[in-house]
């Protein structure tokens, strides 16, 4: 039986904040739904497992005293136990019966709208528990998917007031109380979109890309300056961390990549001609 306190990374000494953090970050990486490798599902089960014994202070006690080893968790009665992080559900049914049909869950149709509602991932049991849900859908700006919103929109005749995180993609489905959002996010004449990263082109002059200088370069809050190192060769990527789309519901943020581009004149003039066939043979 793997530690649990190495599934999520953490030391023995790791406080309740730094466990949740280590799982938020293990989970969405691990999941099913985003993650398409064999084992996923495997790494998935485990950093759950992991996260639901050392987030309770009296399981992690026990698991403290006994050891990987030493620590064995069963669920009651004689049905089982399904984990969505930090949220744990156990029943009992029988056949193919839906585990979680009957149950109150404080407004919403099942538990997994919960786990939806946060990290945007499907109900393992294929919406059989789920009241019927219309879907529509809404575009807004590239500047509004990354900075957050509010909008009007019509829902069945009548004007709603709704507020779109930071962060949403292209795609992205927003629950609210009694209906589904799908974003469509219109495209940005420079930046280019890749989960929470973005890509900017941007074009440098000869001369800077073979003696270096100083380029300013549009962020997604404002223009910085960029050091441009002396043999710059076309392609080459900076990355600027922190400087993407924020994650939604999330302090975290996506990084931005800039890709130089060189700049061939297409016309010299005979001056500049000359210094070329000077440069050409210089170097």
């Amino acid at each position: 039986m793997k530690d649990f306190y190495e599934v999520l990374g953490v030391s023995k000494k790791a406080t309740e904040a730094e466990i949740k953090s280590a799982y938020r970050k293990l989970a969405l990486k691990w999941h099913p739904d985003k993650n398409k490798s064999v084992d996923s599902t495997e790494k998935f089960k485990l950093i759950n497992e992991a996260y639901e014994v050392l987030s309770d202070p009296k399981k992690r006690e026990r698991y403290d005293q006994l050891g990987p080893e030493g620590f064995k968790s069963k669920a009651p009665g004689g049905g089982g136990t399904y984990q969505q992080g930090p949220f744990t559900y156990t029943y009992t049914s029988s056949g193919g019966e839906n585990p979680f049909e009957g149950f109150d869950f404080g407004g919403f149709s099942d538990p997994f709208d919960i786990f939806e509602q946060f990290f945007g991932f499907q109900n393992p049991y294929g919406g059989q528990s789920r009241r019927q849900r219309s879907t529509y859908k809404t575009q807004i700006e590239f500047d509004d998917a990354v900075f957050g919103t509010e909008k009007q929109v019509k829902i069945d005749g009548k004007t709603k007031k709704i507020k779109i995180p930071a962060g949403v993609n292209d795609g992205s489905t927003i629950r609210f109380d009694d209906f589904d959002l799908v974003v469509e996010v219109r495209s940005h004449p420079h930046f280019k979109r890749q989960g929470q990263d973005i890509y900017l082109e941007k074009e440098i002059s000869f001369p800077t890309a073979v003696l270096g200088g100083i380029v300013e370069v549009q962020t997604l809050n404002k223009p910085i300056k960029l050091k441009v190192r002396p043999g710059t060769k076309e392609g080459t990527t900076v990355r600027l961390q922190g400087e993407g789309v924020p994650y939604p519901h999330s302090a975290r943020r996506g990084d931005q990549y800039v890709i130089y581009k060189i700049k061939v004149p297409e016309k010299v003039s005979p001056r500049a001609r000359k210094l070329f066939d000077e440069l050409g043979k210089e170097l």
